[in-house]
């Protein structure tokens, strides 16, 4: 089948929270919190590293809406479901439909730290990554020295596969990184 053609829902919900693709129009609330996480952000993400204006926030997320139309990859934003407030990022992202394969990350406002949505959300996902496309494999990958980011896999029942040495530079490009693999695989025998 032609993954253009594969069904997406406007939510997916959770206890506590929605998420639904990010849409043009989602820029302003995007720039704020970034801009009120650029410290943490700045430590693991490579697109924190600089400043940008709420047009270059929107102008990103208007380029990953169109990924997402032609299901090359799916950025998701988080809202807590009792106030409809933005509380970060996560995705489906590196597909692989042939083997059914995709990677979360994510990425959480720090004014709403320590409330477990980015765990909720991640747990959201994974399990409908399997119900709805079918996953063969979910991958979380991480810097093993982001232990806020390793809890999150480890917390949701992952698999640490192994870390693969020196594979990337830090965020801001200055020194080489080892990278963590957890991952969940179906059951189902081919």
């Amino acid at each position: 089948m032609d993954p253009i053609l594969i069904e997406f829902p406007e939510r997916i919900e959770t206890e506590r929270l929605y998420m639904r693709p990010a849409l043009p129009g989602d820029g302003k609330t995007v720039h704020e919190a970034v801009s009120a996480s650029a410290a943490e952000l700045k430590k693991w993400l490579p697109f924190a590293q600089n400043e940008q204006s709420a047009d270059e926030v929107e102008s990103g997320i208007r380029n990953s809406y169109a990924k997402f139309i032609q299901r090359e990859d799916f950025r998701i934003h988080i809202y807590r479901k009792e106030d409809d407030v933005f509380v970060g990022s996560s995705g489906l992202h590196r597909i692989n439909w042939d083997v059914r394969k995709f990677e979360i990350g994510y990425w959480g406002d720090v004014r709403f730290r320590k409330n477990g949505y980015i765990s909720e959300a991640a747990a959201g996902l994974t399990k409908f990554a399997f119900e709805h496309f079918q996953a063969n494999r979910v991958e979380i990958r991480c810097d093993p020295r982001n232990i806020n980011s390793r809890r999150i896999p480890e917390k949701l029942g992952y698999t640490l596969e192994g870390t693969l040495i020196n594979d990337s530079l830090s965020a801001d490009g200055k020194e080489l990184r080892d990278t963590c693999i957890y991952a969940k695989v179906s059951r189902k025998q081919k």
